[in-house]
């Protein structure tokens, strides 16, 4: 039976994050600079919808100009890359924005979240699982970043003049962390306009640096050791970014017009992320061939006259701060789609002390390097396989939805079997199995990596979509009519 396909509804009255039609004004203001958002999950309504997919442009483009780029891009010399192999590498996993860009049709058409979208492909209560994970990893890169900008604001301080130890890494913490919170708990209107303004000034910095470093990088420095099994290992550290990212799109595009086209998202969220991503992936692989990278800051920072270093740091703490500020407000929906009840800005609390505590245990007591890469190892194998399903589920419904099914916690169309779709749980446990059977990492090396000669866990992301489809395709696709 063909069902009924509804592309909007009211939010629900119990909805977390639900502000009463007289608590919130009917207009686009509602979203504004400096206010406190009321909005969560609930659907946002049409009267409230504005601004264009140029704003997607600026949301990607600043929240990307992060000096993680430049660390990816130092890692893929480090794994025996020549230059041009290591710039194959970086411009394929910037093309992977174009995946990030296009998963925001479905705010457009639904006005809430990626995580309440995916309860189609998994089932309200299948999508519990998926949806914990993901806030753990995303609670993984805000800290991740945070000791990023930690390190280069203590650094700063040193600059100028101060050596304090400790006290200064502590409260270089804290500022980092306060400036994150700060914007994110304003929400969704002052995210937009931090990362735009801050792209201006990260932009205008980092492409001093750009030219600092690369007129005099050494391709022949990094040539000769290239391998199959070190692109492979590279390809997946600079595909682990984008990746991050599909949770998310849709939290960023639900505040946009219905009549915002899929294409002008897509190509304003790809090349937005690809011109950060890629220029900063490029600018880790040309100071690899001039300096040593054990420390990356310290790496590109001799790299630059004398007078820059002060504003180099600058950058780093700043990068670090919008790309966490984009994961930070995401992770307060994530809270209240795993049925948490609070409000927006309450999640936002309840993240902000989680990552507190772990960046202040990694800044002091856990080694960075060992840290990042087994995390980056984990997001590949959880999240590649969970996107590869939720790509698959968009396509066959073509991005539609009911709305009102999406936000019923206790049955409707997508409760399936006892809240669980089989066909989509199947499909990831099946991804994650093929990618942890792939995946070299430094938690564990799978057995089929040394027969295969290289790292394939992003295989479990087509596993995964591919076995969904095979699985789904008769019951998503009429629910996409």
């Amino acid at each position: 039976m063909t069902l009924p396909r509804v592309d909007s509804a009211p939010p629900a009255p119990d909805a977390p994050g639900h502000a009463t039609a007289a608590a919130v004004d009917p207009s686009p203001a509602a979203d504004a600079l400096f206010q406190v958002e009321t909005h969560g999950i609930d659907p946002i309504p049409d009267a409230e919808r504005h601004g264009g997919a140029k704003d997607l442009f600026w949301l990607w483009f600043g929240s990307n100009l992060t000096f993680t780029y430049v660390i990816n891009g130092t890692l893929a010399v480090a794994f025996g890359l020549s230059f041009w192999a290591a710039v194959s590498v970086v411009v394929l996993g910037g093309l992977a924005f174009f995946a990030v860009g296009a998963l925001g049709l479905g705010g457009i058409r639904t006005g809430t979240s990626t995580l309440v979208l995916s309860r189609a492909a998994f089932g309200v209560l299948g999508n519990l699982p998926a949806g914990l994970l993901n806030w753990v990893v995303g609670i993984g890169y805000i800290i991740l970043n945070t000791v990023v900008g930690t390190f280069a604001l203590e650094a700063l301080f040193a600059e100028a003049g101060w050596q304090g130890g400790d006290t200064a890494r502590a409260l270089a913490l804290v500022v980092t962390l306060a400036l994150t919170f700060a914007v994110a708990m304003w929400g969704h209107a002052t995210v937009q306009a931090a990362e735009r303004w801050m792209a201006y000034v990260l932009a205008a910095g980092f492409a001093l640096v750009i030219v600092f470093v690369l007129p005099d990088a050494d391709p022949g420095a990094a040539a000769g050791g290239t391998t199959f099994h070190g692109w492979t290992l590279a390809l997946v550290v600079m595909v682990a970014g984008p990746v991050s990212y599909l949770p998310m799109p849709s939290d960023y595009t639900r505040y946009l017009p219905r009549t915002t086209s899929l294409k002008a998202i897509t190509w304003s969220g790809a090349i937005g992320g690809m011109l950060s991503s890629v220029l900063l992936g490029i600018l880790g692989v040309a100071a690899a061939t001039q300096a040593d990278m054990t420390d990356p800051v310290a790496g590109v920072a001799d790299l630059l006259p004398g007078w820059f270093q002060a504003l180099f740091l600058f950058l780093i703490v700043g990068g670090s701060v919008t790309n966490s500020i984009l994961t930070l407000y995401s992770s307060s929906l994530n809270l209240q789609v795993l049925g948490i009840p609070w409000s927006r800005s309450a999640g936002i609390v309840i993240s902000t002390a989680f990552v507190g505590a772990g960046s202040l245990a990694t800044v002091f007591w856990v080694d960075f390097t060992e840290s990042l890469t087994s995390f980056l190892s984990v997001l590949l194998v959880v999240f590649a396989p969970w996107g590869g399903v939720f790509i698959a589920d968009t396509l066959l419904r073509r991005c539609r939805y009911d709305t009102a099914a999406l936000h019923d916690t206790a049955g409707g169309a997508y409760w399936y079997t006892r809240g669980f779709h089989v066909a989509g749980m199947t499909a990831l446990a099946a991804g994650i199995a093929a990618a942890a059977l792939t995946a070299e990492s430094a938690l564990w090396t799978g057995p089929l990596v040394a027969p295969l000669g290289g790292d394939f866990s992003l295989c479990g992301a087509l596993v995964a979509g591919l076995l969904y489809w095979a699985l789904a395709r008769r019951t998503a696709g009429v629910r996409a009519t």
